[in-house]
Parts: structure tokens; sequence; C-alpha cells
């Protein structure tokens, strides 16, 4: 009977070895997943951070770098010209604030007119283009063009303002469209690069001429980026630079 009490006392004590040992092994084995999650939740959430992080930061890089010319007038030489400098400059887009095929009336004839030479030019980047209508574009011009020239004006955001582009024959500084404090008005038509305030806090930006400029401008257009408007010639040069 003693035999048989300490080998069940032999026994018990080996099950509670087991037992305890188990529970040991368990303990540390949870504690190892508990650390190992803890590890892979705070790697997960630094991942994330950085990720958003980095789009933001590129959301901030990430600025359209907008060309805006006007009134070529039909020049094949100057559109050629205009088209070199797109190149160089590598925008966006191209904004065109019209008088695109025809020189008008009023106008001598520009360098090298050959409508349907620019016609070809244009085409070929159409893809980079937009515009707005001016009093020389017609419904036969939008026939040969294959990007819409018609409409009267396009709206921009440019930080917390708003620039509207239009051409300049109905909406200027005399008739401008219905404005807020702080808006701009870009407009072509008057062949004269301008940078000038009007009416509650406006601003008035012309990039002059690309083909025919007035009042010895040069043959010129304009670059907006990240809130900068630069003017410069046909050969890059900046001759006036605005922070909007």
């Amino acid at each position: 009977m003693e035999n048989d009490s300490k080998e069940k006392n032999n026994i018990v004590k080996k099950i509670n070895d087991l037992v305890t040992g188990n529970v040991l092994n368990n303990l540390v084995y949870a504690s190892m997943i508990t650390i190992y999650f803890m590890f892979f939740n705070m790697y997960a959430v630094f991942t994330e951070t950085e990720i958003f992080t980095k789009k933001i930061e590129e959301k901030e890089t990430n600025v359209m770098k907008l060309m805006i010319a006007s009134d070529i007038h039909g020049s094949a030489y100057y559109c050629l010209e205009m088209l070199d400098a797109m190149k160089k400059e590598c925008p966006d887009r191209l904004l065109l604030l019209g008088d695109i095929l025809y020189h008008g009336p009023r106008n001598d004839l520009p360098l090298e007119y050959e409508p349907k030479k620019v016609i070809k030019m244009l085409n070929e980047v159409k893809e980079k283009l937009f515009c707005v209508r001016g009093n020389c574009d017609t419904e036969v011009d939008q026939m040969v063009l294959d990007f819409p020239i018609m409409a009267d004006y396009a709206v921009i955001p440019c930080g917390n303002r708003i620039i509207y582009a239009t051409h300049g024959h109905h909406h200027n500084v005399m008739t401008p469209i219905p404005m807020q404090p702080g808006d701009i008005l870009l407009h072509g038509h008057t062949h004269v690069p301008a940078w000038e305030p009007f009416g509650n806090e406006n601003l008035y930006l012309n990039p002059g001429s690309v083909s025919i400029p007035k009042e010895n401008s040069a043959h010129s257009y304009m670059i907006l980026e990240d809130g900068l408007a630069k003017w410069k010639n046909l050969y890059g040069e900046v001759y006036h630079e605005l922070m909007l």
C-alpha cells in the first residue's frame, strides 16, 4: 500500500510538473506571439505613415506647369518658335487664348502667314492644348482643328484664387466677367503683355502676342507654375515674373 501511495504521488508530481511546464511553455509562446504582433503592428503603422507622408509630399510637389500663349494669327514661323519653346519648357498643357489661324483685317500679315501649316503643327500636339475663342476664330477654323477652340472662357484654380482665361474682346478690365475679390483675369487680344491690378484686389494678366506684338513688346508667352507667373520671349528669357 505504501509503495502504491508513493507511486501515485510520483505520478501526480510528474503530471503537475508536466502541466506546469506546459503552462510555462504556453505562457512563453503566448508572450512571443504577443511581442511579434505588437512589433508587426508598429511596423505596419510606421509603414502606412511613411507611405501617407510620401503621398502628401508627392501631391505637394506634383504641381501643374501651364504654358500660356495668344494671338498666333496664322504665322507658321512663330507657331513653330512657340512649339520649340514648349518642347524646352515641357509644360503639362499649353493654353491658347484665341486668334489662332486668321491674321485679322486690322493687322499686317505676320511672318510666314500660312494657316495650313499652323493647322498641321497644332493638330500634332492636340493632346497638350486647350483653348478659348478669339474674335478672329470661326466655325470654319474649328472644322480644320482637332481640338476645341470655341469656348468663351476657361476657369483655372490657382491656390486660393480663380483665373478666368478668355480672349479679351468681350471680357476685359472694362467689361470683366463677374469676379470675386482676388480673382484673376487672363486674356490676350491686345498683343501687349500686362500684369496690372484692377477692380477689387483683382489682377489682369496678358501674355502678349506670339506673332504680332505691339507697343515694342517681345514675341512672348507666359509660364504659370506653383503660383509663379513668368513672362518670357520666344528664346525662353524671362523679362518679368510675379507671384500670384
